[in-house]
């Protein structure tokens, strides 16, 4: 007969060995489930996807639309994979349901308008795309696109035609063919650039009521009130705003309060801000300011304008000055001032992202075929490089996947 002392012993032993076996057994699996993540090319937790856009040509190296993850704790990006091939898909957006991504083909060759088109692409839980369809962009070199808050349309912009367009998508996010095509005229004092109308954004306000293209031949912000059951554009009252001539406002974007607008003049590096009234959506110049330092002798040409998700800073990108300047906005008025104007660390920068924490800011710099990734103080707005970058042939544009329905 055993002891006391041996059977506390034996169920020692037996509760030790069934310790041992479980622990074992706990980290087995969890090894097999994060190197399956780590096949799949799903995101864990803290990391979320984002499709880059870019260039393609016989001078480029990219093949098209671009994947990888971005862990949003640490900054970290993953090795970019070819998630579809495609011709010069350079600005994207994503859908809000997470499954379709749409892409402009930046193509301007052929008579008359060109040739360019719109494409939609079905997205798998690895980034993988499938085309599902295309259509013209009924002008050349389509530049930018928004999705509406429905998510029932997608309308963009196309350089070359001078033109804004709307398209239907299907419930099988299919593009239907066009349900409006806005003409703009007119052109300006730079004879090089602003012989016609260049057409160069379009942005929809937050509640869904108005549209804005920015078109740079024509210095002009075009206001277009958005029909959102019969996806249709009509002129607003007014109509348009004007920023100096010769500015060629190129990009455009709302502050979150809504009383605040801000455009990118791409032909004279200044950056304007307007007053935006959100009951009739119209525009008012209330300044002008460079973007680039003081006695910077540079080429002039801005890319992006974007406000910050707090609406306490704005941020645009200097190609010829190769920086991104940094504007703390004023809380009453939306004026800017100036906080530093930073080096994007490569050549060309583009558009650039700012990720939905504010934490992030991604830069792509076309010309030296990289991203890199910059930290952003919450106080001052100021950024820094950080030693996350990946490379990818000629970015364009970056996209993240809505949060709520990013894979896990």
């Amino acid at each position: 007969m055993l002891r006391i002392t041996d059977q506390a012993n034996v169920w020692q032993s037996c509760f030790s060995g069934l310790h041992a076996f479980l622990l074992h057994s706990f980290i087995t699996a969890a090894c097999v489930i994060f190197l399956a993540v780590l096949a799949s090319g799903r995101s864990t937790a803290a990391e979320r996807r984002i499709f880059i856009g870019t260039y393609t040509g016989n001078d480029s190296v990219s093949r098209g639309i671009y994947t990888c993850l971005f862990d949003d704790d640490t900054g970290r990006l993953s090795s970019p994979v070819l998630a579809a091939e495609a011709v010069s898909p350079s600005f994207l957006a994503i859908h809000p349901n997470g499954q379709w991504l749409f892409a402009v083909n930046e193509i301007s060759e052929g008579e008359g308008r060109g040739n360019g088109a719109v494409s939609a692409f079905r997205m798998s839980e690895n980034g993988q795309l499938t085309l599902i369809n295309q259509q013209p962009s009924l002008g050349g070199a389509p530049c930018h696109c928004d999705i509406d808050a429905t998510g029932k349309y997608l309308l963009i912009a196309n350089y070359v035609g001078g033109n804004v367009v709307v398209y239907p998508i299907g419930d099988d996010g299919s593009l239907h063919p066009a349900s409006s095509n806005i003409q703009h005229v007119g052109s300006s004092v730079n004879a090089q650039r602003q012989e016609a109308a260049h057409a160069h954004s379009i942005n929809l306000s937050a509640d869904n009521q108005f549209a804005y293209a920015a078109d740079l031949g024509t210095d002009r912000i075009q206001v277009y009130r958005f029909d959102a059951g019969r996806g249709l554009l009509s002129a607003s009252t007014p109509s348009s705003v004007s920023v100096q001539a010769g500015g060629g406002p190129r990009h455009f974007d709302i502050h979150p309060n809504g009383r605040f607008a801000y455009s990118n003049n791409e032909l004279t590096a200044m950056v304007s801000v307007f007053h935006r009234d959100p009951e009739y959506g119209g525009l008012t110049l209330g300044q002008d300011i460079s973007t680039l330092p003081d006695g910077a002798d540079v080429r002039k040409s801005t890319a992006e304008c974007l406000v910050h998700p707090s609406g306490k800073f704005v941020y645009v990108s200097n190609r010829g000055h190769d920086s991104i300047a940094i504007f703390r906005v004023n809380p009453q008025d939306g004026k800017l001032s100036i906080v530093a104007v930073t080096s994007t660390g490569g050549r060309e920068p583009r558009n650039f992202f700012i990720d939905p924490s504010g934490k992030w800011l991604l830069a792509e710099n076309q010309n030296s075929d990289s991203v890199i990734v910059f930290t952003i103080n919450p106080e001052s707005g100021a950024i820094t490089p950080t030693t996350n970058r990946i490379e990818v042939g000629r970015p364009v544009c970056i996209r993240m996947v809505p949060e709520s329905t990013n894979p896990e």
